[in-house]
């Protein structure tokens, strides 16, 4: 990157930073008055393809067992910061994977804890979430205090993030597999009434798969799992609801799953395209036909409006040779500016 382009980058990381301060201001002159449903609207203009991308990730090297199961050795040192800047997103999802990073109250005296020491790693990025609910379903209210206190220090705090929602799925009575709610609907309208304080608009965001919301799926595996109380019922807690295709065998069927969200989805929430390079149900990358169609989709959908965000995983996977890596990157090239 040439030094003139690097300084136009820093230069509109900076003006993004100063609008993120203004809306902060704005928000608590105005006394934090608006309803849940109010974020999308009073979050800035953006009008670009790149400006709608993110990077999901997790610490450096936290997916080497799933690559060195599909062969894939010598694991990976990708942090989630330089994920963002290999790709080239403005907007990052850190989610919390193998107890990591520690949460504040488990550290002992130190300059910085280790949350805000990413926190401050993320600080040229336009937005971040950062999970409650980490990887594998672990965690929950009691790991929500701790992500406020970062949103009330760093203004590119936009939400939480709620990753492998349904948790603790059995096979019931009645022949259904179903689980739980990581966070039921009476904590999630608590959490939400706890995040006014921080005295700007934030944001829940939900992981939803494809074997979790359409039971009319073309595909035996993963199989479909429920939920009790089932989702349908309580998915206007949410303000992102992220759409992930698991078996990347199942993405030629990607416009009947998003059809099969929008069916539930209540108005007023936006949805993400989540999408995989590595394929954790096979243990082997996406193919690149299988990359490009995900991406051509998602581009599609951000135009008519049918999906908001478009979210790569993960950092993990984008140094260790992967075709689904170089080739999302260049994509991310090609297309990033072009106007919605």
């Amino acid at each position: 990157m040439s030094g003139t382009s690097r300084k136009k980058r820093l230069s509109r990381r900076a003006m993004l930073g100063s609008a993120a301060l203004t809306t902060a201001g704005v928000w608590a002159a105005l006394g934090g008055r608006s309803s849940w449903a109010e974020p999308a609207a009073a979050a800035p203009s953006r009008t670009t393809v790149g400006d709608r991308l993110w990077i999901f990730s997790v610490l450096a090297g936290g997916d080497d067992k799933s690559l060195e199961r599909g062969q894939v050795l010598g694991g990976s040192r990708m942090t989630p910061a330089e994920g963002a800047f290999w790709l080239n997103v403005p907007n990052l999802l850190l989610i919390r994977s193998g107890g990591e990073p520690p949460l504040p109250s488990s550290q002992g005296p130190r300059a910085k804890t280790s949350f805000e020491q990413y926190a401050i790693a993320f600080q040229p990025l336009d937005r971040v979430v950062w999970s409650v609910v980490g990887s594998g379903g672990k965690g929950g209210m009691s790991e929500l205090a701790p992500v406020l206190d970062l949103a009330r220090k760093f203004p590119n705090f936009t939400g939480i993030y709620l990753d492998d929602f349904i948790i603790d799925a059995r096979r019931q009575a009645d022949g259904r597999v179903a689980g739980r709610p990581a966070i039921q609907p009476d904590e999630l309208q608590r959490a939400r009434e706890q995040m006014k304080a921080v005295g700007r608009p934030l944001e829940i965001w939900v992981t939803l798969y494809t074997h979790e919301i359409n039971p009319a799926r073309r595909i035996a595996a993963p199989a479909f799992r429920g939920c009790d109380p089932p989702l349908a019922e309580f998915l206007d807690q949410f303000d992102v609801l992220t759409l992930w295709t698991w078996n990347s065998d199942e993405l030629p069927m990607l416009e009947e799953n998003l059809a099969a969200l929008e069916k539930i989805a209540p108005k007023n929430a936006r949805i993400a395209l989540g999408m995989y390079l590595w394929d954790f149900h096979n243990r082997k990358p996406v193919p690149v036909e299988l990359m490009q169609h995900q991406c051509e989709l998602g581009r599609k959908w951000l135009k008519e409006k049918r999906i908001q965000e478009m979210i790569f995983l993960a950092n993990t996977v984008l140094d260790v040779g992967l075709p689904s890596a170089e080739f999302s990157r260049e994509w991310i090239a090609k297309v990033g500016k072009e106007p919605l």
